[in-house]
Order: structure tokens, then sequence, then C-alpha cells
């Protein structure tokens, strides 16, 4: 918790989930990507916070960093977070979750363009999504994919990962996800596939969204439902 310099009463929540299937017969799923991808770039927007604040530059409102577990059989620790907050969900602004951003997938796996795919940005406030884009394009200049965020999405992906559970109490949320690939829960999801530029380059980006929400002068309103 990186608590706020002037708003500290208002909360931007970054979380990613730590847990994976773990054992089946006797081999191990490393994870790798889903979600130990996910786990280090939150640690590290998690230090350059801490780090702005140390230097005197702390974020106007406060951060929570949430490591969540129970993910992968059911979202279930984002869950009761959001049954059972730290900080009242009407003093929480958005919800940043980082769910799989060190690989590639099928659709990109040929290619060296540098891409993300956003999930939820638009889908409860205008300005997350703006804000999103606006930050990318001065930044870092990834590829916004939004294949995954369309309504008829077949694999319905805006309610599979831990945004879920703050996006249907109201609260703006993104979700950033590379997609899948041949090792999603598989055992051949190891360190050694892992593109750590690209990885860096995606977290920098969740930084920079949360770095701006959490020091623009007015906070992002909800406007669609």
């Amino acid at each position: 918790y990186i608590e706020g310099t002037t708003r500290k009463d208002e909360v931007i929540v970054i979380s990613a989930h730590y847990d994976h299937v773990g054992y089946k017969g006797s081999e191990i799923y490393n994870g790798a990507d889903d979600n130990g991808s996910g786990t280090v770039g939150l640690l590290e927007i998690a230090q350059a916070f801490n780090k702005a604040k140390a230097d005197g530059n702390g974020p106007k409102r406060s951060i929570l960093i949430l490591h969540l577990t129970g993910e992968e059989y059911g979202l279930h620790v984002s869950r009761f977070y959001s049954d059972n907050p730290l900080f009242p969900l009407k003093n929480t602004v958005a919800n940043i979750n980082i769910d799989m951003i060190g690989r590639r997938d099928t659709k990109y796996e040929n290619t060296t363009e540098d891409y993300i795919y956003v999930v939820g940005s638009d889908r409860l406030s205008t300005e997350l999504h703006q804000i999103n884009e606006e930050m990318n394009e001065k930044h870092v200049n990834l590829k916004l994919d939004y294949k995954y965020n369309a309504l008829n999405d077949p694999e319905q992906i805006y309610y599979r990962s831990d945004h879920y559970n703050f996006a249907k109490h109201g609260i703006p949320s993104i979700f950033y996800y590379n997609g899948g690939h041949k090792d999603y829960h598989q055992p051949g999801d190891t360190p050694d596939k892992i593109n750590y530029e690209l990885l860096a380059k995606r977290a920098k980006l969740a930084f920079a969204t949360a770095w701006e929400l959490a020091n623009r002068e007015n906070r992002i309103i909800a406007d669609k439902k």
C-alpha cells in the first residue's frame, strides 16, 4: 500500500494473480506466463511507485498493489476482496489487472510487432479508455488490440480474469493480456520462453496508465453501464 499525498482516500488497485495450475501427476505446471509475467510486472510497478514516493514525488492518490490467488479456479480471492474490501469500493477509482504479459500468442507469434490485448477499458469509463491510449502513444507505442474486448468475443475473456470482480461493482477496470499460446495451462509454460523486453514494455504501459490515474486533477468517472 502506497499512501497518496493529497487525495489519499482515493485508491487505484493494481492487481495480478500469482496462482497457477500446480502439479498434475508428476508434471510441474510452471506458469511462467500465466501469471509469473504479471506477477513480476506488478512487483516492478510497485517498486517504481515506491521509488517515486521516496524521491518526494509520490502519487496524489493511493496505490494498492494486490497480489491475488484463487484465480485459476474461479476468481475466488478477487471476488472475496470485492466483497470485503480493505478500502471502500466507493473510493476505489479504478482497477488495473495484469494477467499474462510475457509472450506472443498464435496471432502474433510470427511477427515482430509489439502488441497487447486491452480488455474492458471502455466498458465502464470513456476516460479510462482514452487515458490508456494516450499513455501508450506518449510512452510505449504498443499496438493496442481490442479483439477480446468485443461484446461478441466467443471466449468471453472480459469475464475470465480478476478485473471482472471490480467491474461488476461499477469500478472502471482494464485488463492487459498477451493472448493464448500452445503452452497455456501446460507444463511448457516455462521462463525461457518469456519475451522479457516485451514484458517490460507492457508493464510500462500499465504503470503509465496507473500513474496518470493517480495524479490527474479529477477522478475518472464511470459514465457507461
